[in-house]
């Protein structure tokens, strides 16, 4: 008999990494007898999302802003995204963190994803529709992970089979055909994926919330090398967001990060489910305590005044770029600001029901991540702590910039334009736009807005990519503790090491890092 061996395989199903399947563990389902009933598809396809929970997809999130103008990331360390490094310019084949995670983590998850599907495709115990729906859900994972291949490397495998002894060894595809096999998966997706929201659809992917990450993937390749405007590409970005029903803001711009009220948001379109104890994580003490993501001073200065002027500059202490004069501004002093931005970050102290809390690691810009903190928990945060908040993926709210994007980048600043932003200010409580705005001053309206909003929602990064700022903005940070540096080169990563040495020269490494 033949010996297949899933090079990376389902941990969640008791399959382990180069595990022969003709070896059964008994305490755990073997391929003999699993694959067999409905349920196991079931189980199957949900520890497919729970694959989501990976650390750099769900609550290390918020660390991929350390890679931006947005915040510091204090902890050089691997569980964080190593993005300490990654600012200076520090990336090379043997990276760790998110250079090396990104790559091995999708992937891995890709791998259980085509085991289902192959499983799934022979298997004759589930209706025709309900066959389809869940074939589109696993296609849709499929091309989450893709996505973050594409944005990270460019090139990359494009596997859509278990790998056998004979197929292990896969080399990388052009980009092209990459972002070709990620959009194939999503209309498929969109084809056989429920109309129901997010809630009614228990938290799983949702025809919708397929339509607004293929906009997001769209948007990402809608300017070219310079950062102008591919007319094509904002034309279907546009054309997808627009057939998006059955959304509206929360009320509270809080209530999409509150583990007390996500459940009740009319606005989260798709997220990371967590509920303690069985699948809980380190957040409130990671952004609470030990301040894992430090907001940087210019953040901050580009919330606007209440009465929407631009923010004034902040306090910093005596000889010190990066630090502000907590002694002057304070928790009490972003209340003149934008309220966007006391949801957002704290000044010293964190806030909990009202009263306010020392963190308990070093505050190298003096403040601290606010966004994501549980009004439930009781600190002081400790490894018992358990954070259950879920992590955002879509949202309306992204869905009306997108929206207003594309409109502006079409057509300027016409009236969808106003409305899909003014939304946005006014839910947060702050004026509507001037009227007569150019196209080019819209732009850098949707931008703001963007940069505010979409805070530490892992947004800003792949913003300044696809927009071809990066270097600029990056290399103009002044009020960081390191000097942050980005070359050309950076707009990709490279392929970790390990795997080109692993692949007998079937794979080759991305230019710029031989």
């Amino acid at each position: 008999m033949k010996k297949i061996i899933y090079l990376i395989t389902i941990i969640a199903f008791g399959f382990s990494s180069c595990l022969d399947l003709d070896l059964n563990p008994n305490d755990r389902p073997s391929s003999g007898t699993f694959w067999k009933t409905p349920e196991d598809f079931n189980l199957a396809l949900t520890a497919g999302y729970g694959a989501m929970r990976r650390d750099m997809f769900s609550f290390s999130t918020p660390c991929w802003d350390n890679l931006t103008d947005n915040s510091y990331g204090q902890h050089a360390e691997g569980q964080y995204g190593l993005t300490t490094n990654m600012v200076q310019g520090n990336i090379d084949p043997s990276s760790g963190g998110f250079v090396s995670e990104v790559y091995l983590g999708a992937l891995s998850d890709v791998a259980r994803i085509n085991i289902f599907l192959n499983k799934l495709r022979d298997f004759t115990g589930l209706d025709d529709v309900t066959k389809k729906q869940y074939e589109a859900e696993a296609r849709m994972l499929r091309a989450y992970f893709y996505s973050y291949l594409y944005r990270g490397y460019g090139e990359a495998p494009v596997v859509s089979e278990p790998l056998t002894l004979e197929t292990q060894y896969q080399e990388k595809k052009p980009a092209e055909k990459v972002y070709k096999f990620i959009m194939d998966d999503i209309d498929f997706a969109i084809a056989n994926l429920s109309d129901k929201t997010y809630k009614e659809a228990g938290g799983r992917w949702t025809k919708n919330a397929a339509k607004a990450y293929k906009a997001r993937m769209i948007l990402y390749t809608a300017y070219d090398d310079a950062g102008n405007p591919i007319a094509n590409k904002m034309t279907e970005a546009k054309t997808a967001l627009g057939e998006i029903t059955g959304y509206s803001l929360s009320p509270d711009f809080s209530d999409n990060f509150s583990d007390l009220k996500q459940e009740g948001s009319p606005e989260i379109m798709m997220s990371i489910k967590f509920l303690a104890p069985n699948t809980a994580s380190s957040a409130d003490m990671w952004y609470a305590d030990w301040l894992v993501v430090s907001p940087l001073i210019n953040f901050i200065e580009e919330f606007e005044m209440r009465d929407g002027t631009p923010g004034t500059p902040l306090p910093k202490k005596t000889g010190s770029k990066f630090t502000i004069d907590t002694d002057v501004f304070t928790n009490a002093s972003l209340a003149n600001r934008d309220p966007r931005l006391a949801k957002t970050v704290f000044i010293e102290k964190y806030v909990i029901n009202g009263t306010e809390y020392t963190a308990g690691n070093a505050k190298p810009t003096g403040a601290g991540l606010a966004k994501f903190l549980s009004p439930n928990l009781t600190p002081p945060y400790g490894y018992s702590t358990l954070s259950q908040q879920d992590w955002v993926i879509l949202r309306y709210a992204d869905v009306l910039l997108m929206l207003a994007e594309a409109e502006n980048e079409l057509n300027g600043p016409t009236a969808s334009v106003y409305n899909s932003i003014n939304q946005i200010r006014a839910r947060a409580g702050m004026p509507i736009l001037p009227t007569g705005l150019s196209k080019d001053d819209m732009r850098k309206k949707i931008r703001h807005e963007r940069r505010v909003e979409l805070a530490f929602e892992g947004q800003r990064y792949f913003d300044l990519k696809r927009w071809k700022t990066a270097k600029t903005v990056l290399n103009a940070v002044n009020d960081a503790p390191i000097v942050y540096k980005f070359e050309d080169k950076n707009y990709l990563w490279p392929i970790p090491q390990s795997e080109i040495d692993k692949n007998q020269g079937a794979l080759i490494q991305n230019p710029n890092y031989k």
